[in-house]
C-alpha cells in the first residue's frame, strides 16, 4: 500500500524508512521486567509497527497525536484498530492501558517532545521497566553521559538516576524522511532495583537548581536552597554540577 500520510513539521514528524533499522529498533525490546504491554509512541506511518504486533511476548497498543496517520495505521492494521490511541502521549494517563500492569515503552520519537518523553516515563517508572527510543544523537549522548563529561546534566543525571541507560547505536540521517538535520540514536533503558537513596522532590529540585546554573559552583547556584553543607564534604562548595556524581547528588538531596 502506498504511502499517503505527508510528515508535518508542527509535529516534528521524520518518518523512519529502512525496514532493517526499524526490525532492529523492535529487536532491543529485552523483556526486562516481565511486562506483557508495549506502548509504541508516535507510530506513523507504522514501519516499526509492523514488527511489534505479532510478537507473542506483549500485546502492542499504539499513541499517536496525527489524525492522517491514525487513519493510514488502522487502513493498514485492521487488527489492532481497538488499541491505537489518538492521543497526545504527554496528556495521556498510561493506565488507561496499564491497568496497574508492566509496561514497555518504545518509538521513533519526535524531536521536538523527546526530553518531555523521557521525564514522562521517569514520573510513570513504577509501572515502566523498560524503554527503547530513537532521539538526537545530542540527547542520546548527554541521558548516557558520565559525570564529568560536558554533556553531563539535568536529563543524565534524572534519568541515571532511575534507570540504566544504554546507548545502542546511531542512525543516519538519510534513512528519514524528510531527512533530519542531525544524526540519530537508539537508547535502551532499564529500570534500576530498590529504591531510590534520598527524596524525588528534593533530589528534582537540587539537581534542577543546580544545572540552571551550571557556570557556578555549589556554593552560589543553591544558595536559595537551605543545604546542610556541615554534612557535605567541604570540596562541594567550590564544584560545579557536572562533577558530582551521581551518588554525589542523591547526598546533596538528602542535606535539602
Amino acid at each position: 500500500m502506498s504511502n499517503p500520510v505527508r510528515p508535518k513539521k508542527f509535529l516534528g514528524q521524520h518518518f523512519l524508512r529502512d525496514e532493517n533499522i526499524a526490525r532492529k529498533i523492535a529487536e532491543s525490546l529485552t523483556g526486562f521486567g516481565g511486562y506483557a504491554k508495549v506502548i509504541e509512541i508516535g507510530p506513523g506511518t507504522g514501519i516499526l509497527t509492523r514488527f511489534l504486533i505479532n510478537n507473542p511476548d506483549y500485546k502492542w497498543f499504539g499513541v499517536e497525536l496525527d489524525r492522517d496517520s491514525v487513519a493510514f495505521l488502522r487502513e493498514s492494521f485492521p487488527q489492532i484498530s481497538e488499541q491505537l490511541f489518538e492521543e497526545d502521549f504527554l496528556k495521556m494517563s498510561l493506565q488507561k492501558i496499564a491497568n496497574d500492569e508492566q509496561l514497555a515503552v518504545i518509538g521513533n520519537f519526535p524531536y521536538n517532545i523527546s526530553s518531555q518523553i523521557v521525564f514522562k516515563i521517569i514520573e510513570n517508572l513504577e509501572l515502566i521497566p523498560e524503554m527503547v527510543g530513537m532521539f538526537q544523537k545530542e540527547m542520546a549522548q548527554r541521558m548516557a553521559a558520565p559525570h564529568g563529561n560536558k554533556t553531563f546534566g539535568i536529563l543524565s543525571v534524572l534519568t541515571q538516576a532511575f534507570y540504566s541507560v544504554e546507548y545502542l547505536f546511531q542512525v543516519d540521517e538519510h534513512v528519514f524522511h524528510p531527512p533530519p538535520k542531525v544524526k540519530s540514536a537508539v537508547i535502551r533503558l532499564k529500570r534500576k532495583e530498590g529504591l531510590l537513596p534520598c527524596d524525588k522532590k528534593k533530589l528534582f529540585l537540587v539537581v534542577k537548581t543546580a544545572f540552571n546554573q551550571r557556570r557556578k559552583t555549589l556554593r552560589n547556584s543553591l544558595k536559595g536552597l537551605e543545604i546542610q553543607w556541615q554534612n557535605l564534604p567541604e570540596h562541594f562548595l567550590g564544584e560545579r554540577p557536572e562533577q558530582l556524581s551521581l551518588e554525589d547528588f542523591f547526598m546533596l538531596a538528602r542535606n535539602a
